[in-house]
């Protein structure tokens, strides 16, 4: 292997491209809502790059701007950058292309999705300065995200409307819920060096019911587009399996015993996106005139 794939390949593995799975079922959740079935197979396929370029830019930058805590963080010193495996600047040249992907996958899907790409850009990239100064910073990586279902009904329909933003605004509070979670594992790394969290400031008891008060408020507001869009029994199902899931989640960590946060993070967030879309989806096809 040439070592510029050998680069790449480490940059793919350091920003965590499998991860893509959080936020893309409900890019493509959003696109079908928007298209009222199945979008066209060049708005899907240009929505996917779009999404694959931000989310590496995304990331990307995260790993630069971070990387004088991550080499500190005995959790993130085994990392690329602070092991020395990649440059600053080639991540940063990998984020700069990754950029231009974004965009350039905005431009060929509409006009407004074009016009709101260096916005999107700006969202993902601020939230990586935001634990420096204010502990809601889980709100901001919750918007980044919302970005997602937001953009593709824009990418589909080249408006902005009030059911995307219902959405976005369930995806951003679930996500503010379980990165509360897992910024509990950096609860005396964020004291140490005056980072902000909101473990940090109401403690990690209080943290984990405010991450619970999130994600029952996710699930009252997917309670309220599901009624309002009027879909069928199996949406109804893997609603139920959502708010399952994240019934399980929250039992899994507790103040005293984090050692499944990994657990409650990754597996079983990856299952609720997952489980979202493929029930949802299916209902939004058997149903396509809601």
């Amino acid at each position: 292997m040439s070592p510029l794939l050998t680069k790449l390949r480490i940059t793919l593995e350091m920003i965590k491209i499998e991860h893509t799975i959080f936020a893309l079922p409900f890019a493509f959740l959003g696109a079908f809502l928007a298209a009222r079935g199945l979008p066209e197979a060049t708005q899907a396929g240009w929505i996917l790059v779009a999404m694959a370029g931000a989310r590496s830019a995304a990331m990307g930058f995260n790993r630069v701007v971070d990387l004088p805590y991550d080499a500190l963080n005995p959790r993130t010193a085994r990392r690329a950058l602070p092991q020395k495996l990649l440059s600053k600047k080639f991540v940063s040249i990998f984020v700069i292309a990754s950029s231009i992907v974004f965009m350039a996958a905005s431009y060929m899907l509409n006009r407004l999705t074009f016009l709101l790409s260096p916005v999107a850009l700006a969202i993902v990239f601020f939230y990586s300065f935001t634990k420096r100064f204010t502990a809601w910073s889980h709100f901001f990586l919750g918007l980044a995200l919302a970005c997602a279902p937001v953009g593709a009904w824009v990418a589909v329909r080249g408006e902005i409307t009030a059911i995307p933003l219902v959405l976005g605004l369930a995806v951003a509070l679930w996500v503010a819920g379980l990165d509360i979670i897992y910024a509990c594992q950096d609860f005396e790394f964020d004291h140490k060096q005056r980072l902000y969290s909101i473990p940090k400031r109401f403690g990690i008891a209080a943290a984990l019911w405010i991450s619970a008060l999130l994600h029952l408020g996710m699930i009252v507001i997917l309670a309220l587009l599901f009624e309002h869009v009027r879909l069928g029994i199996i949406s109804l199902l893997g609603f139920g399996a959502v708010a399952g899931l994240l019934a399980y989640e929250h039992a899994l960590v507790r103040p005293s015993d984090l050692r499944r946060v990994n657990t409650a993070f990754f597996t079983v967030n990856g299952w609720i996106s997952i489980l979202l879309f493929v029930t949802t989806t299916i209902d939004i096809l058997l149903t396509p005139s809601y």
